[in-house]
């Protein structure tokens, strides 16, 4: 039986109505998209990366970075993103999808690593995710899945609200699809700690986290934590900007 393979996909766009063109924000000298590149660079359990943007022509900046970079990039629907993931994993031949949120630039490719590793060790599972409960800093979530699952999910799901946030569906239905959330556990469990750009204000910490690591691209969540704890106006800087996805998503327990 041959392996499965695995690819990571990013979500992105430009027009984001907060911090329009965040994606290729400046932080340190390096794009915000290419942090997470970096970053997802070093995971050991992925095949690939595939960045999934609009085929809006404000993304067109997105696709010539990516070619720079020697990332594949998919086009497809601004609103859909459910089928813009599938299409992007399906361009790529993937067998399991890894999605990783374009608005974390900081994500630690350990945690990566480790969702992926429970997910095969998980057989009966169609996705596993840490992020259905909050308790990992928010700019660490991954979600692992069966790309069959998402393109089930993809036939059944027709509410454009539903498909607009990618794999809502799956997490929406665990009578359909089997679904586990992974805790954190010890030191990592902050859920308070806010590691995503979503603002400018957070764009700020993610650039001071940067700036404090010397352009090591290797720091881990530990790492960043630790800083942050040392730095308390900059951790509390930025945890009252509202956050989007805190209605599709349980309070931490």
């Amino acid at each position: 039986m041959s392996r499965k393979r695995i690819i990571a996909v990013v979500p992105v766009r430009m027009g984001s109505s907060r911090l329009p063109g965040k994606m290729l924000m400046p932080i340190c000298g390096k794009p915000l998209l290419g942090h997470l590149l970096d970053r997802l660079m070093r995971c050991r359990s992925i095949d690939g990366i595939v960045v999934a943007t609009s085929e809006n022509p404000e993304n067109d900046p997105v696709e010539l970075y990516c070619a720079t970079r020697n990332v594949a990039c998919f086009r497809g629907d601004e609103n859909d993103v459910l089928g813009r993931l599938l299409g992007a994993l399906d361009s790529q031949g993937a067998d399991i999808g890894v999605l990783a949120f374009g608005d974390a630039p900081l994500l630690d490719p350990a945690i990566v690593d480790a969702m992926v590793k429970r997910f095969l060790f998980e057989k009966s599972l169609d996705f596993v995710g840490n992020d259905l409960v909050t308790t990992f800093p928010p700019g660490m979530e991954v979600e692992v899945f069966r790309v069959d699952a998402l393109r089930d999910s993809a036939q059944r799901a027709n509410d454009p609200a539903i498909r607009e946030h990618g794999t809502l569906y799956i997490r929406q239905n665990p009578k359909l699809y089997g679904v586990l959330n992974v805790e954190a556990g010890g030191a990592q469990r902050r859920p308070e700690l806010e590691i995503e750009v979503d603002t400018l204000q957070d764009a700020r910490v993610i650039d001071a986290i940067v700036v404090h690591f010397g352009g090591r691209d290797n720091f881990t969540l530990d790492e960043i934590i630790a800083f942050l704890d040392a730095n308390p106006e900059l951790r509390t800087s930025n945890q009252n900007v509202p956050r989007l996805w805190k209605q599709y998503r349980d309070d931490p327990l």
